[in-house]
């Protein structure tokens, strides 16, 4: 009874909290790591059954650059570590009007679907679990999302940077135009 007591006395993260950990790398602090999915594969052996693991990683540095990377191996922490390592190398980068994305934007990959637009100062991130994960560690604030299809965590992160590289701030638009 004591430790249900305290159980319940304690106050709770929130459940955005809970569900996104961040993992620093020794490395490179500079870059935040959000493990969105651990999949475990099961293959049976004449000894019994090996289990593999592959762990969906996100990667960014709060300012622009986001990456994310899937990483495989027979342990928790080596997949998480190789997803990270992968990430680093498929960065992008995000273009931003202030604390909110130029423009809106829509794009599809396999069964998912989103949708990101542009949000006024203050409102905060209106985002699913992982649009969250990828946009917050892009250092987009302000911005309204929407997540219509499949819910894969996968295909929604593919989908996601679909949209973010469909997406081009108003120096790009004029360069493109040639009135730069």
């Amino acid at each position: 009874m004591a430790i249900e007591k305290e159980i319940k006395g304690k106050e709770a993260a929130p459940a955005e909290e809970q569900a996104l950990v961040t993992y620093q790398t020794a490395e490179n602090s500079e870059y935040g790591e959000i493990v969105l999915s651990i999949n475990r594969c099961s293959k049976v052996v004449k000894g019994g059954r090996n289990f593999s693991f592959g762990a969906l990683v996100v990667v960014g540095d709060k300012n622009g650059k986001v990456g994310y990377g899937y990483g495989k191996a027979n342990e928790v922490s080596d997949a998480i570590r190789k997803g990270g390592e992968a990430a680093k190398k498929n960065m992008i980068s995000v273009p931003r009007r202030g604390l909110t994305v130029p423009h809106s934007v829509t794009a599809k990959y396999s069964g998912s679907s989103v949708l990101i637009r542009p949000a006024s100062e203050g409102t905060g991130m209106i985002a699913g679990g992982t649009m969250r994960a990828v946009l917050s560690l892009a250092g987009v604030v302000d911005v309204l999302t929407k997540s219509l299809g499949s819910s894969n965590p996968s295909n929604v992160v593919k989908a996601t940077f679909k949209a973010i590289k469909m997406m081009q701030s108003k120096e790009q638009v004029l360069e493109k135009l040639g009135k730069i």
